[in-house]
């Protein structure tokens, strides 16, 4: 299911609505795929896939969504050849040497509106789980510009469900350390946080213009190399890990987690436990159990959250402290 995690805090004071007057707003905003004209389009989907009609999935208290974007993908060169051409021709028939830039500016618009009706459609989803216990929204990007538009279409979704409810007032989760700051440490010392060991990727870079790198991949990093690397003023900005033997993933420079991976020991144990007729809530309640026990030992490995007074709750896991695609 989920991929890769961004992390947003929930306001204490928000009320999840009414499961069927929640389901209504997201109907009244389902995917429509793009007309011939329309650049682009998004809406939600059912997260059990195309066999369901249900938008709005609850797994053990967990809510899970899914937001489908379609895009027309106009490659620029076409565009400015198209438009290059009809210059051409305007200053042939004219005469005129200079074009002005709102003559340039229609071409262009008539040049997007021909060729859209042409252009190949890339549709892409995106899944997210809200929590409301534990006040957390998380999203399957890498990245907090990836997750933005998924934020503000739930964010809107919410504000169409009939009746007075306070904002879900969403904002993204701030440490009292900065990842980079945490992983150099770990790294220089050879010493992870609790519950976590460091794997064999890591990425660093230097933080000026050059921005000059060294990556390592499947190769051990407890050696003094990478202890030098970080002393001559290289970040990590990539650091692979693993969270109680459970799940493996790569933390970032901004604290957002990539390539998730649940690990042996927990497929087997599901599998002991068998699934449902599409596998659909199994696999929802394993993987939201894994990530309710991985994110509060993460926050607490980072320092603690920025805002002390949003506690987090009780993990079901054992927890005593804290455009996936990212190559190494």
């Amino acid at each position: 299911m989920f991929k890769a995690s961004s992390f947003f805090r929930i306001s204490p004071d928000f009320v999840l609505p009414p499961l069927d007057a929640l389901e209504a707003a997201l109907q009244a905003a389902r995917f429509l795929p793009c007309g011939p004209t329309q650049p682009d389009s998004l809406g939600w989907v059912p997260p059990r896939g195309n066999k369901s009609t249900v938008l709005a999935e609850s797994v053990a208290g967990h809510l899970i969504l899914k937001l489908c974007t379609e895009r027309r993908a106009l490659p620029a060169s076409a565009v400015k050849a198209a438009v290059d051409e009809r210059i051409e021709k305007y200053k042939q028939e004219t005469g005129h040497e200079r074009v002005g830039g709102k003559i340039k500016k229609a071409f262009k618009e008539e040049v997007v509106q021909d060729l859209l009706p042409r252009a190949f459609t890339k549709k892409s989803s995106t899944l997210l789980w809200l929590d409301p216990v534990n006040r957390f929204l998380v999203v399957d990007a890498g990245s907090l510009s990836g997750a933005d538009k998924v934020v503000t279409a739930l964010v809107e979704a919410l504000s169409e469900v009939p009746g007075s409810h306070p904002s879900i007032g969403l904002k993204p989760v701030q440490t009292q350390m900065t990842a980079s700051a945490c992983m150099s440490h770990w790294l220089s010392t050879r010493e992870a946080p609790y519950n976590f060991t460091v794997d064999q990727d890591c990425e660093l870079k230097t933080p000026d213009e050059q921005k000059s790198t060294v990556r390592y991949s499947r190769h051990t990093l407890e050696i003094d190399e990478v202890a030098q690397h970080i002393a001559q003023g290289k970040l990590p900005t990539q650091l692979a890990l693993t969270w109680n033997e459970r799940v493996s993933f790569v933390l970032t420079e901004s604290a957002q987690v990539r390539k998730i991976k649940l690990l042996d020991v927990v497929m087997d144990g599901a599998q002991d436990k068998g699934k449902d007729d599409d596998g659909f809530d199994a696999d929802a309640a394993i993987l939201t159990g894994e990530l309710s026990g991985l994110i509060p030992d993460l926050l607490e490995a980072l320092g603690g959250e920025m805002d002390e007074a949003a506690p987090l709750a009780a993990a079901p896991a054992p927890a005593t402290a804290e455009e996936a695609d990212a190559p190494f």
